[in-house]
């Protein structure tokens, strides 16, 4: 297992049992590429910041459920970050977005280390996705990218909704085996 793999694990453990330092040092390791994330499905920079937050406010009080499963711990981490911030945008398309009126903005902003690491990350996705059928690519990123959900993409794609799901997670398996090559 990558040794960052496993740091960012411990870091998991140490947040479910209440560790502070742990659950900083998970956040400094982490943030750019979750902040990211939220800026590509929301496409709005102080949105995304404050959904940044609620995710890892979520991550704290659900670390007790991440289990090593021979899946990256980032990988779950990147669900959470996925699944609020489609929520979020769910709530805004329906016009019931509810954003917080807080007078504290903390700076999430990434530093230029944790830029890097992101770009050089993002570059071996795309060159993943670009192994990836069109059809197939395009699916995979209006789903984890833009947040279209599985029947919108059936729609768009003119497939039945469960080939939809088929496509996904053997898209999603392909990526996952590209990217640990």
């Amino acid at each position: 297992m990558d040794d960052r793999v496993q740091r960012i694990e411990g870091w998991l453990a140490g947040a479910a049992t209440g560790d502070r330092a742990a659950f900083r040092n998970l956040y400094d390791a982490t943030s750019a590429k979750l902040f990211g994330m939220c800026l590509r499905v929301l496409g709005d920079r102080v949105e995304a910041e404050d959904a940044l937050q609620e995710v890892f406010v979520k991550i704290w009080d659900n670390a007790h459920r991440y289990r090593a499963n021979g899946l990256s711990p980032i990988t779950w981490m990147a669900a959470v970050t996925r699944n609020h911030c489609i929520d979020r945008l769910r709530r805004r398309r329906a016009g019931r977005a509810e954003m917080p009126q807080d007078d504290i903005l903390a700076d999430l902003s990434p530093g230029p280390e944790a830029l890097s690491v992101a770009q050089s990350e993002a570059r071996a996705i795309v060159a993943c996705l670009g192994e990836l059928a069109p059809d197939r690519a395009e699916a995979v990123r209006r789903a984890y990218l833009d947040g279209e959900t599985y029947a919108e993409l059936a729609a768009r794609f003119e497939v039945p909704l469960n080939t939809m799901r088929t496509w996904l997670r053997r898209s999603l398996q392909a990526l996952r085996a590209c990217l640990s090559a």
